[in-house]
């Protein structure tokens, strides 16, 4: 598993987190720290020397509860 980054913020019903290294692809399936599964990887954007994630939840998924939830790519 690679850490992808730390979720900052939600909007427009995804979540938004700040890429720690290099940047997983597009879809990509994404968990968290219990092994979780919580969503894919929908979007990459902003600078390339940090970029950011979008990550669209699964169901079932309350994305407020990933504020501040460091995520992995599987």
């Amino acid at each position: 598993m690679k850490r992808v980054g730390t979720v900052s913020r939600v909007a427009q019903g995804v979540a938004i987190a700040r890429v720690d290294d290099d940047p997983p692809e597009i879809g990509t399936s994404v968990v968290d720290d219990s092994l979780s599964t919580v969503g894919r990887v929908v979007d990459v954007f902003g600078p390339v020397e940090r970029p950011y994630v979008a990550v669209s939840p699964s169901s079932g998924v309350s994305l407020a509860s990933l504020v501040g939830s460091k995520l992995y790519a599987r």
